[in-house]
């Protein structure tokens, strides 16, 4: 039996978020996403503290087409480290942390506009 990755080869609204997951483009996905030009990707943290230059590598591989990045950090608004702050600000990428319904919210509204915008959303119960 062969095992993938969890992506969705596309970009589509984030319909619902909670008890842990996602439902997207007629699916559901249970865990953390990375939502990216390329498509949409199960995502293996669960908490802010796992950020890191590491987690975000598919961000700066797409980061040519990716202006805003939005960072659902779970249920509260949590900062971002410095360091990974100020990688994104050397990529010419806007990254803004919020909670993840906030950051659902708003990808959705941006995703509709055709605005180069990416999230990553930590799955909340």
């Amino acid at each position: 039996m062969e095992i993938r990755d969890a992506h969705f080869p596309g970009r589509a609204p984030v319909d619902a978020y909670g008890d842990g997951g996602f439902r997207f483009a007629q699916m559901s996905h249970r865990g953390s996403l990375l939502c990216v030009p390329s498509g949409i990707y199960g995502w293996n943290l669960a908490d802010p503290s796992e950020f890191s230059l590491d987690a975000f590598a598919t961000v700066f591989e797409e980061q040519a087409d990716i202006e805003v990045l939005l960072i659902g950090t779970g249920t509260d608004l949590r900062p971002i480290p410095a360091e990974l702050k100020e990688r994104f600000r050397e990529a010419g990428i806007l990254a803004d942390p919020m909670a993840t319904g906030a950051a659902v919210r708003t990808f959705n509204v941006l995703l509709s506009e055709n605005r180069a915008v990416a999230a990553a959303l930590l799955a909340v119960d």
